[in-house]
């Protein structure tokens, strides 16, 4: 009877003690426990050997208020301990432990295992770069993290190395299924991203790998079902699996990291990403990186993040919004004579690395097969390409030490690809955070050098004083006209004769219209003033051809203007159909009258 007295006594007691005197009691607990050198995590079912288990040290073991649930051979969850609500605490280091000095990796071997630190090395790293040297050893400690810097800042291994750790001090084996998830934008991205954390993974023993759109979906099931520890995904697959692959665990999921959150944003994504949120278990730290911080960014981040996340930017007092060793410029160009100044640029550069952007998947295809045809060898990626031909592709030049890459925006976020000498912006950015991510597949790391070249028209002047606000800083490159390949005539024959030439030269002509017209600052890429006549001849055309443009009946009322032409808007998921293809579709003519200039239309 005095025992049950007792215990309630101290059952009331423990209620009406403050949060301190809590934490003081449990330290007092702790102290004792005498003699005891390790700690199990979590049960080894029989027959295993110890190494197996979770075996840590005291000053490594699992905080007593974490919820770390991971499922024994048997299938039973085996909690380790309680948790206060909403108290979450992954892995952790002292709260007085400081961010050392030294930039150098080998100062976090304090923190870092040495399994880890030994990978590193082999990667060819010695010192980190800022955005690492702010967040590694933060992450270890278990906070949410938003981190902001710029592309080509060394985002990838900020996040991989804390998440290597918590697999690690936990023991993490394919039975407890995944423990840490990676969302990137694109495929090409989470390829990189795939490939950084297997050289990281290399002493390590725990499971690893990617699952994405255009994959063997039944495959990645597969694999999920084995036990994935590290999960490497894009939103859209991603939250297939968790929807429908049964025996795909991620009840005791401990991180998710999200890169590139902007980009996946303006993709289309939002949606998914609320959803994978929602699925997510709740308890579990995050980490969201971000090029930019937009509103949208601002509103995942609220969603995802616990409160008062730490906020890590490292770009916030510099003075250009571009890395130090990038020397970049612009010409201007005429329109008749910008497939000209290309060409030239291309066989002058030809022992060089050189990455070319487009605004439409067209113009990189007819730009291929054009340059191809003529005895200039280049590559191609674009987002209708099917996923291997564009990991092929990626790798290719990754391992090439020369030859030109044409691309769309696809390419643009995050990838890194080595010793690239030149991006040159063929078709001007949207916006200067397009410009950024664009000129940041160059001059990366600590002592990148590289350059970049932007192609303008007279009238889109202008936009360098955007550029200017965004801290982006041009030269004027000068050009002699003397020196420019004059081939027009040969084009012109060319593309008059053969018919596939013809055929993806006009779908490029019109594609390259219609994301004119759908540019961001329409004050400055007007596609009134373009003069058609003068455009063409860049395509191969002597006379502008008629072509059709598909609009959207809400948007064309806002685009009168703009003399009819409206935003090309694209399908930004794989698996659905885009909604305004349920509106009713305005078919326009957009043939120029006899002064080569845009009449103004009218609905049908």
């Amino acid at each position: 009877m005095d025992r049950h007295i007792k215990q309630k006594k101290r059952k009331v007691l423990k209620r009406k003690m403050r949060p301190s005197d809590s934490a003081i009691e449990k330290v007092a607990r702790a102290k004792k426990v005498k003699g005891k050198k390790e700690i199990r995590a979590f049960n080894v079912s029989e027959g295993e050997s110890k190494t197996q288990g979770c075996i840590v040290s005291e000053e490594e073991s699992i905080p007593q208020d974490t919820d770390t649930v991971l499922p024994n051979d048997d299938g039973l969850e085996a909690p380790v301990a309680k948790k206060k609500k909403n108290s979450y605490e992954s892995v952790s280091l002292p709260e007085d432990v400081s961010v050392p000095d030294s930039t150098e990796f080998q100062s976090l071997k304090e923190f870092v295992s040495e399994k880890t630190l030994n990978a590193i090395t082999d990667m060819g790293f010695t010192n980190m770069m800022e955005i690492q040297h702010k967040s590694i050893v933060p992450l270890l400690k278990g906070r949410d993290l938003l981190g902001a810097a710029r592309t080509g800042s060394g985002k990838t291994l900020a996040f991989l190395i804390p998440a290597v750790e918590l697999l690690y001090k936990l023991s993490f084996k394919p039975r407890n299924g995944t423990g840490v998830i990676i969302i990137s934008p694109t495929r090409e991205l989470s390829l990189q991203t795939y490939g950084v954390a297997r050289d990281l993974l290399k002493y390590h023993n725990h499971t690893f790998g990617i699952v994405m759109g255009g994959a063997n979906r039944k495959g990645e099931a597969d694999r999920l079902q084995k036990g994935v520890n590290l999960l490497i995904a894009t939103p859209g697959r991603l939250l297939d699996h968790l929807q429908n692959t049964q025996g795909f665990i991620f009840k005791n999921l401990q991180c998710l990291i999200i890169d590139e959150a902007d980009r996946i944003l303006e993709i289309g994504f939002e949606e998914e990403m609320k959803q994978i949120v929602r699925l997510l278990p709740v308890r579990r730290q995050t980490v969201l990186f971000s090029a930019t911080q937009t509103r949208n960014v601002e509103d995942l981040a609220r969603v995802s993040l616990k409160k008062s996340p730490l906020y890590v930017g490292v770009d916030d007092h510099r003075e250009t919004s571009t890395v130090e060793g990038l020397e970049q410029g612009y010409i201007v160009v005429p329109s008749e004579k910008r497939f000209l100044v290309l060409f030239t640029f291309l066989k002058k550069n030809r022992n060089k690395k050189v990455m070319v952007f487009f605004s439409s998947c067209n113009s990189v295809k007819y730009h291929y097969e054009l340059l191809n045809y003529i005895d200039l060898p280049v590559a191609h990626i674009h987002g209708k390409q099917k996923q291997q031909k564009r990991t092929t592709t990626f790798f290719e030049f990754c391992n090439a030490t020369s030859g030109t890459l044409l691309c769309t925006d696809v390419a643009a976020r995050g990838l890194d690809i080595p010793e690239v000498d030149w991006i040159v912006q063929f078709d001007p950015p949207d916006d200067p955070k397009e410009y950024i991510h664009r000129v940041g597949r160059t001059a990366r790391g600590n002592q990148g050098r590289g350059h970049a070249l932007l192609l303008l028209l007279p009238e889109e002047l202008a936009f360098l004083r955007y550029l200017k606000q965004a801290k982006v800083p041009l030269n004027e490159y000068d050009f002699s006209a003397s020196k420019i390949y004059n081939i027009q005539s040969q084009l012109e024959k060319l593309i008059e004769k053969n018919y596939y030439l013809h055929k993806s030269a006009r779908e490029a002509y019109r594609s390259y219209l219609q994301a004119y017209a759908s540019h961001q600052h329409k004050s400055i890429f007007n596609v009134n003033a373009l003069d058609l006549q003068r455009v063409a001849p860049a395509f191969g055309f002597v006379v502008p051809p008629r072509v059709n443009l598909t609009v959207k009946e809400r948007e064309f009322r806002d685009a009168v203007a703009a003399e009819g032409m409206v935003r090309d808007i694209k399908a930004r998921s794989y698996n659905r159909k885009p909604r305004f293809l349920k509106e009713r579709p305005v078919i326009r003519d957009n043939s120029p009258d006899k002064n080569g200039k845009f009449t103004a239309l009218t609905a049908e």
